[in-house]
């Protein structure tokens, strides 16, 4: 099958990592992957959620939100419709817990870090480069915080970062743009360490079911990518952590 912008099955959209994009924000990190591109600032504050007061922990929450005109159609806000659809919920909770996942929140101290990652253009994708994204945002803010002497190291052992697999008109597909996206018989977002550890996987067949072999090929096709993913992000992360 020839994909839509003419890259391999198997190949990344060009992905590109700006860090210290905000000027105001603690952390900060705008990424491009493809036509795809996420605003992400960090904000460090001195509170924890109620069930963390007292405990010595840190917490790390995040915030999704698309720009009216980062598709095609003009979408509603929001704050018009009055609540995060259900859509917004799910993105959000998944980018917090995935920079959770790999952060030793005890040595935050009571303190939270507030990632808002804003969809400047959306071409598929905007959930993973989120996380992505998200991880510089974090230890650009970590960063700030061992300047300003909160913290005495950096409270992380590995780096997070996701990716999109799935299956379009029966080809297992990385890093799919909207086009491939919305006629996809299998969707795959699929966040991992850079230890090769899953911290999340999240598979839908939209149509007739998969099997075990094609979910075990589209795992290894996202490991492949990721690979790439990390390379590129490992480059900003040391950078910022010199």
């Amino acid at each position: 099958m020839k994909r839509i912008d003419g890259r391999a099955a198997d190949e990344l959209r060009p992905l590109q990592i700006e860090y210290g994009f905000h000027p105001y924000a603690e952390g900060s990190c705008l990424i491009t992957m493809g036509n795809t591109r996420v605003l992400i600032t960090a904000t460090v504050e001195d509170k924890v959620p109620p069930f963390l007061k007292g405990t010595g922990s840190g917490w790390i929450t995040a915030e999704y939100g698309m720009l009216p005109r980062a598709g095609k159609q003009r979408s509603q806000r929001d704050v018009a419709r009055g609540a995060p659809s259900g859509r917004t919920m799910e993105i959000q909770r998944l980018i917090g817990r995935s920079i959770r996942s790999v952060v030793d929140l005890s040595q935050l101290g009571e303190r939270t870090i507030t990632l808002d990652c804003d969809v400047l253009q959306a071409d598929g994708g905007t959930r993973t480069a989120c996380v992505t994204g998200g991880f510089v945002a974090f230890v650009q803010a970590c960063r700030w915080m061992i300047d300003e002497g909160y913290l005495q190291r950096f409270p992380f052992q590995e780096r997070v970062a996701a990716i999109s697999v799935g299956v379009v008109r029966n080809e297992e597909l990385l890093d799919l743009c909207y086009e491939e996206d919305v006629q996809a018989a299998v969707d795959m977002n699929v966040v991992m360490t850079d230890r090769g550890r899953y911290v999340e996987v999240q598979g839908t067949a939209e149509g007739t079911p998969f099997s075990r072999e094609r979910l075990l090929r589209l795992l290894d096709l996202a490991q492949r990518g990721l690979e790439q993913v990390f390379a590129i992000q490992a480059q900003v992360v040391e950078a910022i952590m010199r």
